[in-house]
């Protein structure tokens, strides 16, 4: 089955709500507590939240890093994965004028899928959907990161023509521990 890249509204708000509700987080650092974060954002002001989640412009002020301390916020998006009903989210952000990201910045692009929604294919098909929207801002190439011992993550990497840059440690802000740095390069976009 194929899938939509939807951006996040408030109609579909309660379908991304009810699987972090269920154990889901899209942050594969601070899991539980970032969606709690998240639902508590949503009980304030869901239409804030909504609204958060698609900044091109960086204008949403700092953010925090895993380990609490703020750095400046990047231009990016989210999208949420839908077949139907939520499937998970893949998000985007770049630096204005070039590729390379700040050290903070572990890579262009991160996505997480619901444990019941695993094994279709839908990250794979996801990030083969993102592509062109890095391509269209003139990125050469865009970054993603993923721990060693995630060969599904980095089976949609190679998937879609990327390739093992590095292995480096994270910085302490995520943590620390083992990583990986895959890059894909992306074609001139057509005139």
């Amino acid at each position: 089955m194929a899938i939509a890249l939807v951006k996040p509204d408030l109609a579909t708000l309660p379908a991304f709500l009810d699987a972090l509700r269920r154990g889901w987080s899209p942050d594969n650092v601070r899991g539980e507590a970032a969606a709690r974060e998240v639902l508590d954002q949503a009980a304030a002001d869901p239409a804030a939240l909504v609204e958060s989640m698609d900044d091109p412009e960086a204008r949403a002020g700092p953010i925090r890093l895993p380990d609490g301390s703020q750095v400046e916020r990047l231009p990016g998006f989210h999208r949420w994965l839908w077949d139907g009903d939520f499937c998970g989210v893949i998000g985007f952000r770049w630096k204005p004028g070039g590729a390379h990201l700040p050290a903070h910045v572990l890579g262009h692009i991160g996505y997480a899928v619901t444990p019941w929604k695993r094994g279709r294919g839908y990250a794979t098909e996801a990030l083969g959907r993102l592509l062109p929207s890095a391509q269209a801002l003139g990125l050469p190439w865009v970054e993603l990161t993923t721990d060693p011992d995630n060969l599904p993550s980095q089976n949609v990497i190679l998937n879609n023509g990327g390739y093992l840059v590095e292995r480096f440690r994270k910085s302490a802000a995520y943590g620390g521990g083992d990583s990986l740095r895959f890059r894909i390069d992306l074609d001139p976009p057509k005139a």
